[in-house]
């Protein structure tokens, strides 16, 4: 076991889910409180096109959450 890995994939880590749980805030802070616990706009089931920086910030999201996943299951192996 590698303790110098090991620490580093967890600074990654911290630093990750750190930005990862920000860019969900600010997603939800354009939509409302309500659509935050799954309430919001009576749309009738219709999806919304994302565009411009709301359609980057999903993006981001989605390979910050990618990013998390690769470095827990990196960590995981280092640690065993």
């Amino acid at each position: 076991m590698n303790t110098t890995l090991g620490t580093a994939l967890q600074i990654i880590l911290i630093i990750v889910s750190t930005a990862l749980v920000a860019s969900i805030i600010l997603q939800a802070k354009g939509s409302g409180l309500g659509n935050l616990f799954g309430g919001g706009d009576s749309t009738f089931g219709l999806t919304k096109t994302r565009r411009g920086l709301e359609k980057t910030l999903f993006q981001i999201t989605i390979m910050l959450s990618a990013a998390f996943l690769i470095t827990s299951l990196l960590l995981l192996m280092v640690q065993s």
